[in-house]
């Protein structure tokens, strides 16, 4: 009588459990573990958002191009919580690919190919959002001043602090429109802003590099439905490459661009 081989189900249930304990630290690690040996509370949004902006204004008040203590600090903060996050997407990335190779290897045996092949397409495109995740999170880690802008102009500018901020924003999109000489802030984010766009465009190369090779491995092994993902990932990777290294090798626009509210 034949029988049906079940698939290992130790193997999976493991790894799930794994991939499911680092979705949590993603998201309760980072803060906790970035504030470790600084003495500011930085771990609330809010908090930050309102401690960046009131560094942000007297940075550029200041006159001067390194950054001031106050300001330093929430650089490092931000630089610590993205090494954090990137850690634990990578990681993650690495058990999702795993998994997804015990599902997609159970599957040809299994007997309940339905659930299986459901849980192998979601294993895998959450693989592809840890790949993306981890893309970003090493993104800001490379350049934390430049991936701390966003919190200038995103949300609200109706606080205490935001009163001032307010005005500095019209400065620097002033001399961003002027187009000439600029003050020392203003050279800082342009530079910060370039290695910003330049560090992706690295990254993003490298993960289509990489992509290219395992489809290409995944072809001479006949696995063509897999070498087609691949490859379309690595298109995708190698397009955010090309924009990135546009944006970095000219990044006055983009910046002005985006202090106009078009990030």
């Amino acid at each position: 009588m034949p029988t049906t081989t079940a698939p290992s189900r130790s193997p999976i249930a493991v790894l799930a459990a794994v991939a499911v304990a680092l979705v949590a630290a993603f998201v309760v690690a980072p803060p906790a573990l970035a504030g470790v040996g600084s003495g500011d509370d930085l771990g609330d949004e809010r908090r930050l958002t309102d401690a960046f902006r009131a560094a942000f204004v007297g940075y550029w008040r200041s006159g001067d191009r390194d950054l001031p203590p106050d300001l330093q600090s929430v650089v490092d903060y931000w630089f610590r919580f993205h090494v954090v996050k990137a850690v634990v997407a990578v990681l993650l990335l690495f058990v999702l690919v795993a998994l997804g190779t015990h599902l997609w290897k159970a599957f040809p045996r299994s007997g309940n190919r339905a659930v299986l092949a459901s849980a192998g397409v979601f294993v895998t495109l959450f693989a592809l959002f840890a790949l993306a995740t981890a893309m970003a999170n090493l993104q800001g880690a490379a350049t934390p001043f430049a991936s701390l802008l966003p919190m200038l102009v995103d949300g609200p500018v109706d606080g205490p602090v935001d009163a001032d901020l307010a005005g500095t924003l019209e400065q620097v999109r002033q001399q961003l429109a002027a187009g000439g000489p600029a003050s020392p802030a203003v050279d800082v984010m342009v530079d910060d802003f370039a290695r910003y766009h330049a560090a992706m465009a690295v990254i993003a190369t490298v993960v289509a590099v990489g992509l290219v090779g395992v489809g290409v491995a995944l072809w001479r092994r006949s696995h063509r439905w897999f070498a087609a993902l691949f490859a379309l990932v690595a298109v995708l990777a190698a397009v955010v490459a090309v924009a990135n290294a546009g944006t970095a090798a000219d990044p006055e626009p983009a910046l002005r661009a985006f202090f106009d509210g078009g990030w």
